[in-house]
C-alpha cells in the first residue's frame, strides 16, 4: 500500500521568516503521524536553512533543466540540493498557462530532476475549455507521455492530477470523475512502464482541497494524497487535512 502524501504548494506566499515559523507551528500542532508524508513547497527564498526531518520534507515549486549559466531568474537542481530539497513540482498549471511552459520543456525538467536523484511531482490537468470540448483524456495522455519522454523508470515519480478549472475556484471534481481520471492515469502509466512500477506511483489530487472535503476525497480509490494550494497557507486548515489523511 502506498503511503499517502500531503504536499502544500505555497505559490508566491510567505517570506522566509513566515515560512520557517509556519513549518514549526504545523509540526508542533500535529500529533505523531506515521501514515502520511508531508511536503512543504515554499518559494525559493524560503528553502534555505530549514531544519526538517521525516515525515516532513522540503519541495521546490519549479526548477530549470540546466546546471548553470546565463539563465536570468532561473534556479538549478544543484542549488536546490544544497537546500536539502527532495521534491520538485514540475508542470504546474500556472507554469503552463501564465509562463507558457510546454510539454517539451516540462519533459526536460523531469529528466533533470530524476537524474539528480530527486523526486518530481508532475502536475497534469485540463482547462474548462478542454473539458467542455471533450478533450480531457487527450490532454492528460499527452501531458503524461511528453512529460515522461526521457524517463526510464517511474520509481520516484509522483503524479498530481489537478483539473485547472478546480484550482483556487472552490470547485472540485465529482468523486466519480476523480476516480475515473486516476484510473485512466494509472492505465497510461501501466502501458508505458510495467504494472509493478505503475502501482507504486502515487497519484495525488489537487483542486480546492480543504478539511471539509478531504475525508471524502482521500477515500476515493486511486487517490494517494493531495497537492494543496490555498489551504496549505493556514496552520489549522493544513493540519486538519494532514490529520484526516493520517487517520485513513
Amino acid at each position: 500500500m502506498l503511503k499517502p502524501i500531503v504536499a502544500g504548494n505555497w505559490k508566491m506566499n510567505k517570506t522566509p521568516r513566515e515560512g520557517k515559523t509556519f513549518i514549526i507551528e504545523v509540526a508542533s500542532s500535529l500529533p505523531i503521524i506515521n501514515n502520511v508524508n508531508v511536503i512543504f513547497c515554499p518559494p525559493f527564498t524560503g528553502l534555505y536553512n530549514i531544519d526538517i526531518s521525516p515525515p516532513y520534507y522540503l519541495g521546490a515549486q519549479n526548477c530549470f533543466y540546466k546546471g548553470q549559466g546565463a539563465y536570468t531568474g532561473e534556479i538549478s537542481i544543484e542549488m536546490l540540493l544544497e537546500c536539502n530539497v527532495e521534491y520538485v513540482i514540475i508542470g504546474h498549471s500556472e507554469r503552463r498557462h501564465i509562463f507558457h511552459e510546454n510539454n517539451e520543456l516540462i519533459g526536460k525538467k523531469m529528466s533533470r530532476v530524476i537524474n539528480a536523484g530527486m523526486k518530481p511531482i508532475l502536475c497534469i490537468g485540463e482547462t474548462i475549455v478542454e473539458m467542455n470540448n471533450g478533450k480531457t483524456y487527450d490532454i492528460i495522455e499527452e501531458q503524461i507521455i511528453k512529460g515522461l519522454t526521457n524517463v526510464k523508470s517511474i520509481d520516484n515519480i509522483i503524479i498530481a492530477y489537478e483539473p485547472v478549472w478546480a484550482i483556487g475556484t472552490g470547485l472540485t471534481a465529482t468523486v466519480e470523475k476523480i476516480n475515473e481520471m486516476h484510473t485512466f492515469i494509472r492505465k497510461i502509466l501501466s502501458r508505458l512502464y510495467t504494472n509493478n512500477n505503475s502501482v507504486k506511483t502515487p497519484i495525488l489530487y489537487g483542486g480546492s482541497v480543504n478539511s471539509d472535503n478531504a475525508n471524502e476525497l482521500i477515500s476515493i480509490d486511486g487517490v494517494n494524497g493531495f497537492l494543496i494550494g490555498g489551504a496549505s497557507l493556514d496552520v489549522i486548515k493544513f493540519t486538519d487535512v494532514v490529520k484526516i489523511v493520517n487517520e485513513q
